[in-house]
């Protein structure tokens, strides 16, 4: 399929509705977690049978969610933050996963779009900038999807590291705010159940 046909597709426009708009990170998102699912020969996931590791927290991590079905609140969605392009697919069934990392230069930064991006943020973009900036959004998209997987991405087969089926626990109140939290993610403090909030704020 070619750019549009993918653009025009019920899988992206899912992508896009979950989003809230195309560009080239959702595009990235998209193309990773298709490759991921035909590498696996998976469909997407109803369950926890396939997990889904993330190195970032940009936009592509939205159309990864959509795409396999790996979310947060089913646990098996992990972030790593470790600001990369870099994403790592598992199947629970065989043990077997890849990670799938984005090669350099493939994606050059488009300077104009950082600085209407910055205009969106801070509130000062015009109507006619805003229209630019989609229009900008809808060619890197277009460019990443006409680019051959193999060239945005270097694929390497994993079997090991694939994190354990999310965990379901009683709470248990902190010793300092008094809410419930889980047992598991609590810290000893002289002798008290201290919440990872509480000790961030000492």
């Amino acid at each position: 399929m070619n750019a549009q046909q993918i653009m025009d597709s019920d899988e992206f426009k899912r992508c896009e509705a979950f989003h809230g708009h195309v560009c080239g990170g959702l595009a990235i998102g998209c193309v990773a977690a298709r490759a991921g699912l035909d590498w696996l020969r998976e469909k997407r996931a109803l369950d926890e049978e396939l997990v889904a590791i993330v190195e970032t927290n940009a936009c592509c991590v939205d159309a990864i969610q959509v795409v396999t079905g790996c979310t947060l609140g089913k646990g098996n969605l992990i972030f790593r933050d470790y600001g990369k392009m870099g994403f790592t697919f598992f199947n629970r069934r065989t043990g077997q996963g890849v990670r799938l990392a984005m090669k350099p230069d493939t994606i050059r930064v488009n300077e104009r779009q950082i600085e209407l991006f910055g205009k969106t943020r801070d509130g000062s973009i015009t109507e006619a900038e805003n229209a630019e900036l989609k229009k900008l959004g809808m060619q890197r998209t277009a460019e990443v999807l006409e680019t051959p997987t193999d060239d945005l991405f270097s694929m390497t087969p994993v079997t090991t590291g694939m994190p354990d089926k999310a965990r379901i626990e009683p709470s248990i109140p902190c010793a300092r705010c008094g809410e419930p939290t889980m047992g598991s993610k609590l810290a000893s403090v002289d002798g008290q159940a201290v919440c990872r909030a509480c000790l961030a704020a000492d």
